[in-house]
């Protein structure tokens, strides 16, 4: 049987989108996306330091968005944004784990903070509005069963991760107490094109894309066996879109995540195959780093299959090379 996201994607004509964090990696893939199923998209961003906004990623559909260059934690403001949209995906985030751990008051204001004022603001002005909020697999910590499912517990080792989660139960929870058409998906190391390749301080597996697209060298950590899930961005994208066309993960939360699983050495050496010239070096653990490694993150993605009829069509080789295809005119871009 064939599944949706390899079939053409429900249409968005006409919808009004709201996309916080719509300047970054998976926001302004989504700006893209709905803007080519039909939707009215307005990105709301402040280009903060610490998400990896870049605006490099609208640079071919700045005259189709509307860009609301404003902080989500400003309330009286996000308020007017909210009015009148059909549709908002949050992926307003500061997602650096080591910054968590450097500025934790920093990272409440954006990742937990900021989650209520946007909740406040469709509970006051939009209850109607579908509503989409991106968590991440971390929020899990050290894994007590394999595959990790949806309810597995929760124990964050950092936190970013533990400000995610407790984000997401403020989702569920206005969800189920004002009756708010919320789901929350929590993604995996997504890599593709849009993302920040510069810094380690952003999802390991980019910031590997950017070392071998420089011919770099790539850094590993120990030896690089903890496993982990990876998922090219089309996938996620399919799957996002399928969530916020339908009501039935209402108050519910979906793994948006791959099928396939890839030691962190794996994932360096395909990517220095597929993308770069460089090697793979491996070094002792940074002690800052290692108190906070979880080990392996084996995730099922069974509940959205079966839920949506989804399932990944790109495997790690397929979207790491759609990856370098499209930094390759670009790439100065990234490297700012």
């Amino acid at each position: 049987m064939e599944t949706i996201s390899a079939q053409k994607l429900p249409s968005l004509k006409g919808k009004k989108v709201l996309i916080p964090g719509g300047l970054g990696f998976i926001g302004s893939n989504l700006a893209h996306k709905c803007l080519e199923l039909g939707a009215k998209v307005s990105i709301y961003d402040c280009l903060n330091p610490r998400s990896g906004g870049n605006l490099y990623n609208i640079s071919d559909i700045r005259d189709s968005v509307e860009l609301c260059y404003h902080d989500i934690e400003d309330f009286d403001r996000l308020c007017q944004h909210v009015c009148g949209k059909d549709i908002i995906i949050n992926c307003a985030a500061s997602t650096s784990h080591p910054f968590s751990m450097r500025e934790p008051w920093l990272d409440i204001d954006v990742n937990s903070t900021a989650t209520i004022n946007l909740l406040e603001a469709i509970r006051r002005f939009n209850r109607d509005v579908r509503l989409i909020h991106l968590g991440t697999s971390t929020q899990l910590g050290k894994l007590q069963y394999q595959p990790a499912d949806e309810k597995h517990p929760e124990f964050p080792t950092d936190i970013y991760s533990a400000n995610k989660s407790v984000s997401e139960k403020y989702v569920l929870i206005y969800a189920k107490a004002h009756k708010l058409r919320a789901t929350v998906a929590r993604l995996s190391n997504v890599f593709g094109p849009r993302a920040c390749i510069n810094s380690p301080e952003f999802t390991f597996n980019n910031y590997f894309i950017g070392l071998a697209l420089q011919g770099k060298d790539i850094t590993v950590f120990g030896k690089g066996n903890q496993k982990r899930n990876v998922i090219y961005i089309e996938d996620v994208l399919s799957a996002l879109i399928l969530l916020c066309s339908q009501d039935d993960g209402t108050g519910e939360t979906f793994f948006v995540v791959g099928d396939q699983h890839w030691s962190v050495a794996q994932i360096a050496e395909a990517t220095v195959e597929y993308i770069g010239s460089g090697k793979v070096k491996f070094i002792d653990w940074p002690k800052e780093r290692e108190v906070v490694d979880f080990g392996d993150a084996v995730i099922s993605n069974q509940k959205i299959k079966n839920a949506l009829n989804w399932a990944p069509q790109y495997d790690l080789k397929a979207g790491l090379l759609k990856t370098k295809e499209y930094y390759k005119s670009c790439l100065k871009e990234y490297l700012r």
